[in-house]
């Protein structure tokens, strides 16, 4: 059985205190990750550089491995958070999917370290955790199946059913690729324009037939 993050076990029971505690591990150790790389970072200098002594660390963490796998936690809880709060508003699937998108893009902007700090780094998970983290790719990815079988459904997007999950996926990576390519497109692009740029791309792939096009 995959691992929960609330079961990384912690020797202090206040699950508020676990919960800011770790944050503040995490905030300081995808700092030292992202400047040293993960295997020359020690567990001794995460803990300097959050501020607490190792023996304070060790009462929230076992291991720096848990730390990439809470980074990993946190990226995902957040954006399936916001892709929640896209889904339950009202409106056609059209407009759900364009929230959705702008969201998923903008979490990329506000993690770009954390994301690209989990692509080097995921491998270097035991591997139960691993299949935990990309069991969670999955679920994220599985939002925008949903939304986009919402807009089939009341016709305001034209797909294919058999291309649903591939859709869906590219969603995803064109919001990694803003991650990943940002160094390349940010002198022409601000995250506002990428995203109404990649979204017009997107839905006209899938515009109803009243508009003139249909997809088959």
């Amino acid at each position: 059985m995959s691992r929960d993050p609330k079961r990384i076990p912690s020797m202090v029971k206040n699950r508020r205190l676990v919960e800011k505690r770790r944050r503040q591990i995490i905030r300081g150790a995808c700092d030292l990750f992202v400047r040293k790389g993960f295997h020359k970072t020690t567990t001794r200098e995460i803990a300097r550089e959050c501020g607490l002594s190792i023996g304070t660390m060790y009462e929230y963490i076992q291991s720096k491995e848990d730390v990439l796998y809470l980074v990993c936690e946190y990226i995902h809880s957040e954006l399936e958070k916001r892709l929640k709060k896209a889904l339950a508003e009202a409106g056609t699937g059209r407009e759900g999917l364009t929230r959705a998108i702008a969201q998923h893009f903008k979490v990329m902007e506000e993690m770009s370290d954390y994301v690209l700090l989990i692509y080097q780094e995921t491998k270097s998970l035991p591997r139960e955790a691993m299949s935990y983290v990309l069991r969670k790719e999955e679920e994220i990815t599985s939002f925008f199946e949903e939304i986009l079988k919402r807009g089939i459904a009341d016709g305001t997007l034209i797909l294919d059913p058999s291309t649903v999950k591939l859709m869906a996926h590219n969603i995803m990576v064109l919001g990694q690729m803003w991650t990943f390519r940002r160094w390349a497109l940010n002198g022409d692009y601000s995250l506002e324009e990428y995203t109404r740029c990649q979204t017009a791309l997107l839905l006209d792939r899938m515009q109803p037939s009243e508009h003139g096009r249909e997809m088959t």
